[in-house]
């Protein structure tokens, strides 16, 4: 059986219901300091040297998310791997 569910919200009002902190504020801040790191970019390579840079924990933040969102997304569609046949 497989059942779905769509939850027309906005990132706000989800936010909200999973009890998550709005961090808009730093988000913000975070953006505008990275913006104006790139406003002096010429190429690629000092665009990902840059970003890399700012990112949070550079590199290891960015696969630490990468890896929480694909776990989160296995969950979600209850592919979690123990599932068990019976005979």
């Amino acid at each position: 059986m497989k059942i779905t569910i769509e939850i027309d919200c906005t990132p706000e009002e989800a936010r909200s219901f999973m009890g998550l902190p709005d961090v808009s504020p730093a988000n913000n801040v975070y953006v505008e300091n990275l913006a104006k790191a790139m406003q002096g970019v010429s190429n690629p390579d000092q665009l990902q040297q840059y970003a890399s840079a700012l990112a949070p924990m550079g590199q290891v933040g960015l696969k630490l998310f990468q890896s929480f969102v694909e776990s989160g997304m296995k969950a979600a569609s209850g592919s979690s791997g123990s599932k068990t046949s019976s005979d």
